[in-house]
């Protein structure tokens, strides 16, 4: 059973105030606001230049923002007594580095609040400074920092990192300046099984150069800890990958193999629809009706789209889209096989099957062929390392996507950059170790 003693109410204990080496002495309640009057519980009243003991002068006042108590904002005055050395005359005031950082506005317990706010509870910035009561531009510029110094820049964030993630991420749509970046994940803990993947950096641009700078930056010991890169079919990330990392294994995910099928089976869908009817798919056109059913899996098809299908393949019509869908079909049965070995089997005489003897008019297939001919190292490592698709990034852009509509877009690539982190870096058990 816990334990049920009561004490003596203390609105010191109870503001966490003792943390930061103050003590209440008053309170005062407005309509929007708590006050407390505190100050400084150690005298420090010797001198920091001679040694001797110094002689109260006079007090001042600091005012900082604490964190909210049932969300009523919640301000500290801080009386800082002010001493003067009879030694050598030097004035100084009371130590209060404890309670705030020079020059704050925030309290160290405002400043882990808001932390927890965003890290934690996922609020926006505009909610974190209204439980501050400060301006938006203090709560972000003190948050972010805070952010910085005691999550982002913590220098064992990279360690123990063996399996990367590599996508592109829009992060603003307008059509000013650069709207792509590209995002780093840790795809380890999906791997081993121990947790879900994490943010490790976000680069601006969607280049080569952008992802081979980053790789660049990394300590020789790291980069030889990496043993599998998965990523899209960007050969600017593989070329990046193969220069910086050379005995890691680069896995292109299932995900963009499956999509590069698809889109051929779209292109060619499109071109059969409009050299038999000379205009796009509208209404009660078979193929148009039947573009989402070409897309599902053989094995989840209901009796209805399994009957619209054989409709649409009778006759010769439609035989290329036909033989489109049924290497898209294939690709899925591959990675869908229970038996890893039979699915990269199956992938590999897929490719074989586009690498030659693919008719002239099937121009979408051959076009896939080409590609995955070029990446079948890639496309078949999957099959050896489970846990290795880039499934967990793009889960951490619709975090990140989730992250923009709360604060309404951002403006700012490094405070996007930084509030990324936060959201999807894997801080939460360090803010939160119950979770």
């Amino acid at each position: 059973m816990p334990d049920t003693t009561f004490t003596r109410p203390d609105l010191t204990t109870f503001t966490r105030l003792d943390d930061l080496g103050l003590e209440v002495t008053g309170q005062l309640l407005e309509p929007h606001r708590a006050v407390l009057a505190c100050r400084v519980v150690d005298p420090d009243d010797w001198c920091k230049r001679c040694g001797c003991q110094g002689t109260p002068r006079d007090t001042l006042t600091r005012q900082l923002a604490h964190e909210p108590f049932g969300w009523r904002p919640t301000t500290l005055l801080l009386t800082v007594r002010r001493y003067r050395c009879a030694e050598c005359s030097h004035v100084w005031r009371q130590d209060t580095t404890a309670a705030a950082q020079p020059r704050a506005r925030i309290s160290r317990a405002g400043l882990r609040w808001g932390l927890v706010a965003i890290v934690v509870q996922h609020l926006s910035m505009s909610r974190v400074a209204e439980g501050l009561a400060v301006s938006w531009n203090t709560a972000n510029d003190a948050v972010l920092a805070e952010g910085q110094r005691l999550l982002i820049n913590a220098p064992a964030r990279l360690d123990g990192v063996k399996v990367l993630g590599v996508d592109e991420h829009v992060w603003r749509h307008t059509r000013k300046g650069d709207k792509y970046v590209t995002v780093i994940i840790d795809l380890t803990p999906v791997r081993d099984g121990t947790g879900p993947s994490r943010l490790l950096d976000v680069v601006e641009g969607r280049s080569k150069k952008a992802f081979k700078h980053w790789l660049a930056d990394r300590d020789q010991a790291w980069r030889d800890g990496i043993e599998v890169v998965a990523m899209d079919g960007f050969s600017g990330f593989k070329t990046a990958t193969t220069e910086e990392l050379p005995d890691a294994v680069t896995v292109m995910d299932p995900f963009h193999v499956i999509r590069l099928a698809g889109d051929a089976l779209d292109g060619c869908r499109r071109r059969v629809q409009q050299e038999l009817h000379g205009h796009r798919g509208r209404k009660g056109d078979p193929l148009y009706s039947a573009r989402r059913t070409l897309h599902t899996g053989a094995d989840l098809l209901t009796e209805r789209q399994q009957e619209r299908l054989d409709k649409l393949f009778t006759g010769d019509q439609h035989v290329q889209v036909e033989l489109t869908w049924s290497i898209y079909q294939r690709l899925i049965a591959a990675y869908r096989h229970p038996v890893r070995s039979s699915g990269a089997a199956e992938a590999r005489s897929v490719i074989d099957a586009l690498t030659d003897g693919v008719p002239a008019p099937l121009v979408e297939l051959r076009k896939l062929g080409r590609t995955l001919t070029r990446r079948a190292d890639d496309v078949l490592a999957y099959f050896e390392r489970p846990r290795t698709s880039n499934g967990p990034t793009e889960a951490v852009n619709g975090r990140l996507e989730h992250l923009r509509g709360l604060a309404l877009g951002f403006r700012n690539l490094t405070h996007y950059i930084a509030r990324a982190l936060l959201e999807a870096g894997g801080f939460r058990p360090h803010l939160h170790p119950q979770l």
